[in-house]
């Protein structure tokens, strides 16, 4: 199988992803536990692919461990600007979603925390709720859809890197795809749920979760358009693309986590287990993955390096 071959199928997956999440407020309404462990999940995995994957490739195709962290660097600080200016990037479910109250009827651990946070601070309300009255969904979507963008870009070049010298890889960048694939119904979800909240019709919100859909394969389209036009230094353009998209993943990963530590020490244990299950499932990945280099090898244009 070709690389253009496998993202084509990569991309088709992650469009059913997107489209599902965009389907998941018409269809059942999720708990707030339950979203939280499927979050520290993905944001385990999505941690280890940045770390143990997209980075060692980066410094592969640099052979440059200051241009790599430079690069890592700008991503992270990038995402983290889009995620302020745009608020978009949350994981809650409205208050009155099931996860307000615990399966027998009474108060549930996260139901009490909030009360005892109410005596203190007044009324709080969910991260979807506040997005409804700060942001419109059509914010949300602009700054989703940058995130998306670059996600594309990340596994295009995933893609190739680990491709590299193996053509017929039939699994390069499945750390990658995986990390989208399971990101990115959470995405589509942010924006359904702003959408419903806002008194948006189902007709406006599946055409605009499809649009939204298409934000992946756009991407990819762009790696090779920005790639063509830079093939003279295709390993560095490799390298920065890797490396930018290991800092997005690292902001996206730690914004999700660090939250927890706060605010979720109810579920302590199931959110540990499913952030480490997540992180095992990344370095399991890594043995059915062919790559095409060795990366205890020289990189294929030191000269380069800077």
């Amino acid at each position: 199988m070709t690389s253009i071959q496998l993202l084509t199928f990569y991309c088709v997956f992650v469009l059913t992803a997107s489209l599902v999440g965009g389907w998941i407020p018409l269809l059942v309404r999720l708990t707030h536990t339950r979203l939280q462990v499927a979050t520290s999940f993905v944001a385990g995995l999505m941690l280890g692919v940045g770390v143990l994957h997209l980075l060692p490739h980066a410094l592969y195709q640099f052979g440059s461990i200051d241009r790599t962290v430079r690069w890592v660097l700008g991503g992270f600080v990038v995402m983290f600007f889009i995620q302020r200016f745009f608020h978009f990037h949350h994981h809650d479910v409205p208050d009155e979603a099931p996860s307000a109250t615990g399966e027998l009827g009474g108060a549930c651990p996260h139901d009490r925390e909030h009360r005892l946070r109410d005596a203190h601070h007044g009324p709080q309300t969910s991260l979807v709720e506040k997005s409804a009255h700060k942001l419109s969904w059509v914010g949300a979507a602009a700054g989703l859809s940058l995130h998306t963008l670059i996600n594309g870009v990340a596994l295009a070049a995933s893609v190739e890197a680990e491709a590299q010298g193996h053509p017929a890889a039939s699994l390069a960048g499945l750390g990658t795809f995986l990390v989208i694939f399971l990101h990115k119904p959470f995405d589509a979800l942010i924006i359904g749920t702003l959408m419903t909240t806002g008194g948006w019709s189902k007709a406006a919100r599946h055409l605009v979760n499809a649009l939204f859909a298409l934000a992946i394969p756009t991407g990819v389209v762009l790696f090779y358009l920005t790639a063509a036009q830079l093939s003279h230094e295709t390993n560095l353009f490799l390298g920065a693309a890797l490396a930018f998209a290991a800092g997005t993943f690292l902001c996206i990963a730690t914004s999700d986590l660090l939250p927890e530590l706060q605010f979720h020490a109810h579920d302590r244990v199931k959110l540990s287990v499913a952030l480490i299950t997540g992180l095992l499932l990344a370095i399991l990945v890594d043995r059915f993955e062919h790559h095409g280099h060795d990366h205890s090898q020289e990189p294929p244009s030191p000269e380069k390096a800077g």
